[in-house]
């Protein structure tokens, strides 16, 4: 018996371990409801949800090729020596996983079990991360490589193992969630991503570039692929192979003469966000500490002693009281997704005006984020929390970004309701209407909307000269080279393409960051 193992894998198209394991012998296909992962404080009902989704239409899926899915509750360990102790488990196949510790823990209770039955277990990658990576020295051929290789076809048909119970799949109420309330922006399951990718190459993504900073614009603009790329709906490989497609098209339609309007350099720019997704999850498969510790330790005790539980709760809520702050974190309670650099401006703020230390706004956030995906998680908050020591300090201004990305508060008004009234010219900061101005509003500030929970210029400048005097320390920079050899990106060999890697890896922009 061949058990495939799904876990974050939820897809029957390009997936290895179930084409591998079709070609010898009946197939157990597994999906365990773990018990750690759902009770875990980065774990939503809105994922189990998504989740749910996806195992509908891979239980269709692997029916319709003569297979079955099975689903388990509990402790991974648990449900397959259950498993073999009844029907007899020969091989186990899955993809890696990049995970947190849970996660990780997980894997090596399941390997050290294995082995002491010896059964083996072949795992394949499903990104461009590399195991056991010595140094990041030709990573980026390597990935390439493997974007590169033909897609692993669906199995022309699944022998399934007689006799055994499918199980059911779980609904909130069966594992002790309350139903979500949030709204969906994107279903789970393969042929969603399917739709989701054909129209951001075909129809939404040409201003991609242009318009994906902005709440506003966002939504459309962006691929909106990330959640499905989170729970293996759809893998990086087949959407690599689909831009290089639509690239090439219209590469041929400028050839000919026809209007391609802003699509090569939109696609261009995606085309890097993809590289930066396993980029960044290569981080936590090289060094695990960081979903925990700072990736540069010369900032350990810098935020820690100054933690505010009402600042942590004010920021929670969205009720910070400066707008764009707070219509982006209802609206990512609502929806469980918000564009990238609103990400960033979240947890520029919690970390550098509410001086948080980031690690309770990470799992807060890994929570509501739909996406969540530990490896481009905790690196990307250490980076806008200013403590991996080789990126631009970059602390966001809340004022400024009303007046950047939503300067008719289209988008702030949607989601702070209070602020209907208030005048265009005040939105970006409400508080500094007079009380004339308060009462024509309707919006009176410490009674219908929050006065600032802390002074935008004062905390500015106490952050910036705070993270910038453990920058000029010697050790400091010390501990830059450190993790800029083991983490830095590197995309050639020679010494001026080292030299130019080096200034992208002092100051990263965020227009290269990773797939939202």
């Amino acid at each position: 018996m061949q058990l495939v193992w799904f876990k974050k894998d939820l897809r029957v198209s390009d997936h290895r371990p179930l084409f591998e394991a079709a070609k010898r012998g009946p197939c157990l296909c597994l999906y365990i409801y773990e018990i750690e992962i759902l009770q875990s404080a980065e774990f939503d009902s809105s994922h189990l949800g998504f989740i749910n989704e996806s195992l509908q239409e891979l239980q269709k899926a692997l029916s319709q090729l003569g297979g079955r899915l099975t689903l388990r509750v509990g402790e991974a360990t648990s449900v397959i020596s259950s498993l073999h102790a009844e029907y007899g488990v020969d091989t186990v196949w899955s993809h890696e996983e990049t995970g947190n510790a849970i996660t990780y823990d997980r894997d090596l209770r399941v390997k050290d079990w294995l082995q002491t039955h010896q059964i083996t277990w072949h795992e394949f990658p499903q990104t461009g991360v590399i195991r056991r990576l010595k140094n990041r020295d030709g990573w980026s051929r390597r990935r390439n490589q493997f974007m590169g290789q033909d897609l692993v076809p669906v199995p022309k048909s699944i022998r399934p193992v007689e006799g055994i119970d499918p199980g059911s799949i779980q609904a909130a109420k069966d594992l002790g969630f309350r139903q979500t309330c949030k709204t969906k922006l994107i279903r789970g399951g393969e042929q969603a991503a399917f739709a989701v990718l054909n129209s951001f190459l075909h129809d939404r993504g040409e201003h991609y570039s242009r318009k994906m900073s902005s709440p506003v614009s966002a939504h459309d603009a962006c691929s909106r692929l990330s959640s499905s790329i989170t729970w293996g709906c759809i893998s990086i490989r087949r959407i690599v192979h689909a831009l290089r497609d639509r690239q090439q098209e219209i590469r041929d339609a400028k050839k000919a003469g026809q209007p391609t309007g802003g699509w090569l350099s939109s696609l261009k720019s995606f085309d890097a966000r993809l590289s930066w997704h396993c980029h960044f999850m290569q981080k936590l498969e090289d060094q695990p500490s960081i979903e925990f510790e700072n990736m540069s330790r010369v900032y350990d005790g810098l935020r820690e002693s100054e933690y505010s539980q009402e600042r942590f709760e004010a920021w929670c809520e969205g009720k910070t009281g400066y707008p764009m702050i707070d219509a982006c974190m209802r609206a990512l309670r609502e929806h469980s997704w918000i564009n990238f650099r609103m990400r960033a401006m979240l947890v520029s703020f919690a970390s550098y005006h509410l001086w948080l230390h980031w690690r309770n706004p990470a799992v807060f956030l890994a929570k509501h984020f739909l996406d969540f995906e530990p490896g481009i998680h905790f690196s990307q908050v250490q980076m806008q929390s200013g403590t991996t020591g080789i990126n631009t300090v970059r602390i966001y201004s809340p004022i400024k970004q009303v007046i950047d990305q939503d300067p008719q508060g289209v988008f702030i008004r949607r989601y702070v309701p209070e602020l209907e009234g208030v005048p265009n010219q005040h939105l970006p900061e409400p508080h500094k209407m007079t009380r004339d101005e308060q009462d024509q509003s309707g919006c009176w500030i410490g009674r219908d909307y929050p006065s600032p929970i802390v002074e935008h210029l004062t905390a500015y400048r106490a952050a910036r000269d705070k993270i910038h005097a453990v920058r000029k320390q010697s050790v400091a920079k010390e501990e830059a080279q450190r993790v800029v050899k083991k983490h830095g990106s590197r995309k050639g060999s020679s010494r001026t393409n080292r030299s130019k890697q080096r200034k992208v890896n002092r100051g990263e922009d965020e227009r290269q960051r990773t797939l939202f």
